[in-house]
């Protein structure tokens, strides 16, 4: 059956062609209208972008460095973004007292901090990475009705600023021409012992927030045992039988650890799995006899990082570690008779009330050691801060000979001491030359900032 043929339908060269164009034109129509549309929609969008919508939120810089914030003081009230840059060479954050914080920015990273609406009214802005408040990351931000704000854009820092070298040169010769500066207050002072009837050694001590001068001027509330920071050190023999009395005067429960000391379970100092919390105007007594020599520390379990950081940790010596005396160190020889002149504590922290800090005190106020030429002198790193600190003195190198009170089979020499949290090391030094020699930490910024020295710095004056 053949099929039926459109006879309506022109199927002529000529009638395809016209088809086409007519495809053509109706394609070409679409095209146009789209056009538009997009066109129209782009136009919007640029308006959209251009206008600034109602309640849209200021925008105001700021730049972290070590160891400032810098920005405005004032601005106007009002939905309010902090833009946030850091410009110094080691991680920062910016903080709203009670308010949000920014993630830890490295280096050259920037973030913006939404701070919401902001009332008339002072605030309170801060780094809150451990040590960098106190050590000057702390600013107050008055908000004002109506008050102009600095452009857009504008983020604070030095960036377009004019360095006065000079005035910086200055500052930092004034600090350190400063050292030693006198305070009140003195730590790591020996606690002396009651000796029972049984040859018991007690101790007391008394937990509670006093005043604390860390540098000239800056007297803060510490918390603290016997008034003091670094605490008491307690100093005994191996086979002592030892019994302290710790009494709470603090606002909240506590209890001490015997960090790095052999103690019986119940004795350790956590609770509530070891012991009860030891509440405020409660006492409670801890007592176990030594088992070896041992470089230890104490200080709070419960509430660590607001109670150790602010200042309740002390040293815990147990008898004497031994001397690699005799032996050949890398081609140096320790005297068989070697006599240590002095035995030295330094307790580093970096964090609290108290701060970047050589036994509890920030230069200048911190204690200078004395010596003379040919003395040997033993030095105990304890770190109960929240970070590492490489320890450098100039000139004498240490020989390293126990790690957290355990004797090395292999001491060894070096001229900077990378020293942990929870750590403590014990070192040999020669003093073999006259002068002031300083000693510090190599995390520069925790000696070092645009008004001068501070912090974790001493000197060995080692006289002829």
């Amino acid at each position: 059956m053949t099929p039926r043929r459109d006879e309506t339908r022109d199927l002529s060269p000529a009638g395809a062609f016209d088809r086409l164009l007519m495809v053509v034109a109706i394609i070409g129509a679409a095209v146009a209208v789209l056009a538009a549309i997009v066109a129209f929609r782009g136009d919007t969008a640029t308006a959209a972008e251009d206008a600034v919508e109602p309640g849209e939120p200021q925008v105001i810089g700021y730049s972290l460095s070590e160891f400032a914030i810098e920005g405005p003081t004032e601005i106007g009230a009002g939905a309010t973004q902090l833009q946030v840059s850091n410009d110094g060479s080691v991680a920062h954050n910016l903080a709203m007292e009670g308010g949000p914080t920014t993630p830890d920015l490295n280096a050259g990273d920037s973030a913006p901090l939404d701070v919401g609406e902001l009332d008339p009214g002072s605030y309170v802005i801060f780094c809150s990475i451990a040590g960098h408040r106190e050590a000057g990351m702390e600013a107050t931000l008055a908000v004002v009705e109506g008050a102009a704000n600095p452009d857009e854009g504008d983020h604070g820092g030095h960036e377009g600023e004019d360095v006065d070298w000079a005035e910086m040169d200055r500052l930092m010769v004034e600090s350190m021409l400063a050292f030693p500066a006198e305070t009140e207050g003195a730590g790591n002072q020996a606690l002396e012992p009651t000796i029972l009837p049984d040859g018991t050694k007690e101790f007391h001590l008394t937990a509670a927030i006093t005043p604390w001068e860390v540098e000239p001027g800056k007297i803060v509330d510490a918390w603290t045992y016997n008034g003091m920071v670094p605490a008491p050190a307690i100093e005994v023999e191996v086979g002592d039988k030892v019994r302290v009395v710790l009494d709470n005067q603090l606002p909240m429960g506590t209890d001490i650890h015997w960090h790095g000391v052999k103690v019986p379970n119940n004795m350790d100092g956590v609770a509530p799995l070891t012991q009860p919390l030891i509440e405020p105007g409660e006492t409670f007594v801890y007592e176990f006899t030594t088992r070896e020599p041992m470089i230890g520390m104490y200080h709070a379990h419960a509430h660590g990082h607001v109670q150790i950081p602010n200042g309740l940790f002390g040293t815990f010596t147990v008898g004497d570690v031994p001397l690699p005396l005799g032996q050949t160190i890398s081609g140096i020889e320790i005297p068989e008779d070697l006599v240590v002149a002095q035995e030295i504590p330094m307790v580093l922290n970096d964090a609290g009330v108290i701060g970047l800090s050589l036994n509890g005190k920030s230069f200048p106020a911190t204690e200078p050691l004395t010596g003379k030429v040919g003395d040997w002198v033993v030095v105990h790193y304890y770190n109960e801060g929240l970070q590492i600190h490489p320890m450098h003195q100039h000139q004498f190198p240490h020989l390293v000979y126990a790690k957290d009170g355990i004797p090395l089979n292999s001491p060894y020499w070096v001229d900077t001491l990378n020293v942990a949290p929870g750590e403590r090391y014990s070192v040999l030094m020669h003093l073999e030359d006259p002068g002031t020699w300083v000693w510090h930490c190599h995390i520069l910024t925790h000696v070092e900032r645009d008004d001068g020295m501070f912090g974790m710095v001493t000197a060995f004056i080692v006289e002829e």
